[in-house]
């Protein structure tokens, strides 16, 4: 069974080169990708995830909005009935981690992060231990 991860820019980001190396990244890992372009609002982003039919939903976020943005994406998803997991990949301080996660954020990925990291934690995202 192929992972099909949906990524995406919310706001008003326009710095997309990072989300498109991961988005090889996960392609060369054999991932299924569909990226929703830039400055998708976070009900575009979970219609599309819905959609598309993906196991997980990575977010670029350099904006610093990660804050308002990624729990407005999960609750955008909830309340579509859907428990498609969110990852948020960026620059989030390390003061922000433990309310994402409460939030509702499956995973958070910061710069620098190595190809390898990227994957597992898009995979223990979609298959929690």
């Amino acid at each position: 069974m192929t992972t099909r991860v949906l990524v995406a820019k919310v706001g008003l980001d326009g710095h997309d080169r990072g989300i498109k190396v991961v988005a090889r990244i996960l392609r060369d890992a054999g991932m299924e990708v569909v990226y929703t372009g830039l400055f998708q609002t976070p009900d575009t982003v979970a219609v599309a995830a819905i959609h598309e039919d993906v196991d997980v939903v990575g977010l670029s976020m350099l904006s610093g909005a990660h804050m308002t943005l990624a729990p407005a994406v999960v609750e955008a998803l909830r309340v579509r009935g859907s428990d498609i997991p969110v990852v948020v990949g960026g620059i989030v301080p390390h003061a922000d981690l433990a309310d994402l996660a409460t939030a509702g954020v499956a995973g958070i990925l910061g710069p620098g992060a190595s190809d390898t990291e990227i994957v597992a934690t898009i995979l223990s995202a979609v298959r929690p231990e």
